[in-house]
Order: C-alpha cells, then structure tokens, then sequence
C-alpha cells in the first residue's frame, strides 16, 4: 500500500512539473523596471498565468495576479550596470509577455576621460573612460579616404569607474583623425575625435611597364571604377593589376584618395 501511494504521489509531482513554465531573461539593470502581459491561465478566465517571478534568485513581492504587472526592479536599490537574472514562473497552456525586455540591454553611456586619448611612438592608440554601464565592445574608427574606418574592437568593461584601454594603431602620413564609439540597442555613440600629426613620409606612386601600381612604401590601399564599385583591396608596396579589365581606374593609398591611372 505505501508503495502505491508513493508512486501516486511522484506521478503527481510529475503532472505538476509538466504543467509549469518558466522565462528566462538576463541583463543589465538600466534605471527601469520590467513590465509584463499576464494572461488567464485558463479559458474559463479563472486566475492569472504567472505564479512567481524572481530577481537575482529572491523571490519578489510583485503583485502578479492581475492582467499586468511591474517587476519593480527600482524598489530593489539595485546599482545602474549591475547584473539582472528574472525568473517568471506561469501555468502550463498559457504564456506571459515581457513588454520590455530592451530595458536590461546595456547602453552606451561611457565618457572619455579628457586628455586620455594619445597614440604612443610604438602606435599604439590609447583612452581612458568612465561611466560605463554594462559590457559593449569599443569601436576604434578612423578617418580615411573621406569616411570612417573601423581598425579594431576592444571590449569595454562595463562599469562606472574608471579604465583604461589601448589598440593598435596603423597611421597614414600628415594628419589623422581616431575616435571610439559604441552601439546599443537605441543607436550609437561616438566620442569626439582625437587628432594625431604622423611623420612618417608622404606615399607616392608610379606606373610600370607591366602597369603594375607601385608605391614608394607599404600602405593600405584600395581600386575601385569609375562607377565606385571596388576591384580591389589590400596592403603592401605594389598593386598588381594583371586580373583588371581594361579601362579607367581610381584608388585610394596613404591619405589620398581618387587618384586615377588607366589598365590598357
């Protein structure tokens, strides 16, 4: 008798288990609370889907038996960039929404620490900031042949103090232009520029008489036609043009940009 009632008791256990569910979602608390959708849990619209939800392992005090409801994430005097874990737990045969699972992304709220941004004689660029909330990648842009181009990721800390960082760096000659930016889930943000004078000589170049491109030191370069459709790219002292068609070209080297010459 004792054995069946055991059995009878795990098959209940069971039942129960399969008729829960559970979300599950991560971030980053972001100064906002969570809402969410809680429908009946059953069609005879008798009670709420939702039985329990939990923050960082601590079951809430949230007031979940009504259509919605707020994980008051405030209330819980958690610090802006922290960790979040929500756990909602609901019936089986009906499923709760959260209306703003965005608010737990980080943002990109760094701020560069003035005067920390400098490019060292071995070239590697550096900056400081503060005031990060929750970990996004730095994006190391510079401004080459009239846009911006990404020369590397770092990964950002996340978190209000102060860090330090570094890339890098791949100068052309004369002037350059270096900033960092980060990407959200609402958009982007993007420092001020830092502006770096390099030394190293001007690039010139010359045309063969294989009418391979030559250049007078190692750069990066890029050929595009005259429809602006790029041909090819790449790095290095010498442009080999021998898989072109015939006909005019453009390209972009050093810090210059649409230069011409012809593949005959």
């Amino acid at each position: 008798m004792m054995k069946k009632i055991i059995a009878s008791l795990l098959i209940l256990v069971n039942c129960a288990m399969l008729k829960a569910g559970e979300i599950n979602i991560e971030g980053n608390f972001m100064g906002k609370n969570i809402f969410v959708t809680n429908p009946y849990k059953s069609s005879n619209n008798v009670g709420f889907c939702v039985t329990e939800v939990f923050v960082n392992g601590k079951l809430t005090t949230d007031e979940t038996q009504q259509s919605s409801f707020e994980i008051d994430l405030i209330s819980l005097q958690l610090v802006v960039g922290q960790k979040v874990s929500i756990k909602i737990k609901h019936n089986d045969g009906c499923k709760p929404k959260v209306v703003n699972p965005e608010d737990l992304k980080p943002r990109a709220t760094f701020e560069v620490i003035p005067g920390s941004m400098k490019v060292s004689k071995e070239g590697m660029f550096t900056w400081s900031t503060k005031n990060e909330t929750g970990k996004l990648d730095f994006i190391v842009e510079q401004k080459r042949w009239n846009k911006w181009v990404t020369i590397g990721k770092v990964e950002g800390r996340g978190t209000a103090d102060q860090h330090s960082y570094s890339i890098k760096y791949d100068p052309f000659s004369g002037e350059n232009l270096i900033r960092v930016k980060q990407i959200d889930v609402t958009g982007s943000k993007v420092s001020d520029s830092y502006k770096y004078r390099s030394m190293s000589p001007v690039v010139t170049f010359t045309q063969g008489k294989d009418q391979n491109i030559n250049f007078s030191s190692d750069t990066k370069w890029e050929v595009y036609d005259l429809f602006g459709n790029i041909a090819k790219q790449g790095r290095g002292n010498e442009i080999d043009v021998s898989d072109l068609k015939k006909g005019n070209y453009q390209m972009n080297y050093d810090n210059k940009s649409g230069d011409k010459f012809t593949k005959k």
